[in-house]
């Protein structure tokens, strides 16, 4: 559809707007195709609007609504609002607006999606199907027991781990470190598996079959391995393992505090999302158990 002749303007704007973007070709495609869909949809629902200092804030939630109306995601509506903000501080900066409209709207929420996790028989098969594996078990199972990322994982050197003091030193996100105690069954898996640890100057405690550090992507593809091993259909990753060391620690019983410390949150509302899921995991078996 040909936008009205009172945006003739407008379109110059978005022509100079876009030439002017230090971005990829595909990228300031995007930007125009957004704006352009807004500038049609504007001249379909107010006629009245012909300059652009007459575009209100209220046009622009108007425009946000109507895309949700008809199903577009959070996250599709918060990336038009993105380039209509880019677009309207440039004509600010053009002194063709002295504000921007745009820039006072609020984001739209982009949609999570839900958090795959394994329950205690699905994470019980993965482990068993890596049992004659003592490197696949102790890595999976210091998943399971800690939830630490897997980034985390192929950093951890083999000082690191304090058999004595039960421990494990975590180097995380932004340089932070932590301390995290290791229970039994995860100290009992790592000590097996430093019992065949090939013997080489490489201080990852993890090994890769040239006696190097495993890479994340190495991680990955065991993990990968041993889902598809136990019959398991859920898209599970290293960090659905996390997630699922999180879920069932919430369940029995850690709260948000203890489980931000542990797994290395930023936010304690990250943690607490997880006390959440974790109450309502706890739920359905003393539903069933009290039919």
């Amino acid at each position: 559809m040909t936008t009205p002749k009172p945006y003739t303007r407008l379109a110059s704007s978005l022509d100079q707007f876009t030439r002017e973007l230090d971005k990829s070709p595909l990228t300031i495609q995007a930007y125009r195709t957004d704006i352009q869909q807004f500038l049609t949809w504007l001249a379909e629902h107010d006629v009245t609007v012909t300059k652009a200092h007459q575009v209100k804030r209220s046009h622009i939630n108007e425009y946000l609504r109507y895309l949700a109306n008809n199903g577009r995601t959070g996250t599709t509506r918060a990336r038009k609002l993105v380039s209509l903000q880019q677009f309207f501080t440039h004509l600010v900066k053009e002194d063709v607006l002295p504000h921007s409209p745009a820039a006072t709207v609020d984001r739209p929420r982009k949609e999570r999606k839900p958090k795959q996790y394994l329950r205690p028989d699905e994470y019980t098969r993965l482990l068993a199907a890596a049992g004659g594996y003592l490197r696949d078990f102790a890595l999976l199972q210091l998943f399971l027991q800690t939830g630490i990322r897997v980034s985390e994982a192929v950093a951890i050197r083999v000082y690191e781990l304090d058999m004595e003091h039960k421990t494990l030193t975590i180097h995380g996100k932004g340089s932070k470190e932590r301390v995290i105690p290791l229970e039994k069954k995860a100290l009992q898996a790592l000590k097996s598996y430093l019992s065949v640890r090939p013997k080489t100057t490489d201080q990852h405690l993890f090994l890769n079959y040239q006696g190097k550090g495993l890479s994340i992507r190495g991680v990955r593809k065991i993990v990968e391995k041993y889902v598809k091993l136990s019959g398991i259909t859920k898209k599970i990753s290293c960090h659905g393992l996390r997630h699922t060391c999180a879920t069932n620690r919430a369940a029995l019983g850690m709260n948000a505090f203890c489980l931000k410390t542990l797994l290395g949150h930023e936010r304690i509302t990250t943690s607490q999302e997880y006390v959440h899921i974790g109450t309502e995991e706890l739920r359905k078996p003393m539903e069933v158990t009290s039919l």
